[in-house]
């Protein structure tokens, strides 16, 4: 049972992480990761740090869009012991505010995640979005995969 309640809480977390994230509510994913996970979000054309550092981009490089929607399909989840894996494929249209109007494009990835769990659950040690896709996205907003 105790892998069956496992697998349910990381699932959990990578809802956590979508909701907060097309919520614009920075804050609740310091409960979704470790003070001191590392983030990758360069196969996007983003930026890579520790999660302080990420939280603050974050906030600057989803500004422009004013309706998100992560996507996330079921997970992968390997547990062992304290630590887990997870991979989960992202859908995600994106509407962005321009002065000549709004436009809708979408982007796709796979998370990558080492958890670990914490006193408080599970939470991502580690991120690592792969696999990057983008379509219809404006030329001058999507930089070429890392």
């Amino acid at each position: 049972m105790r892998a069956t309640d496992d697998i349910i809480a990381i699932q959990q977390l990578l809802a956590a992480y979508v909701f907060a994230i097309d919520a614009k509510d920075y804050d609740a994913l310091d409960a979704v990761f470790v003070p001191g996970a590392t983030v990758d979000y360069r196969a996007a054309g983003g930026a890579a740090g520790t999660w302080p550092t990420m939280k603050a981009w974050l906030k600057g490089a989803l500004a422009p869009f004013p309706l998100t929607q992560h996507l996330i399909g079921l997970p992968l989840i390997r547990l062992d012991g304290d630590r887990a894996s997870a991979r989960a494929m992202l859908f995600n249209p994106m509407r962005l505010a321009r002065p000549q109007g709004e436009e809708l494009f979408f982007v796709g990835c796979t998370y990558v995640d080492d958890l670990v769990r914490t006193a408080d659950g599970w939470r991502i040690a580690k991120r690592v979005e792969t696999d990057f896709w983008a379509k219809d996205a404006p030329a001058d907003l999507i930089a070429e995969p890392a």
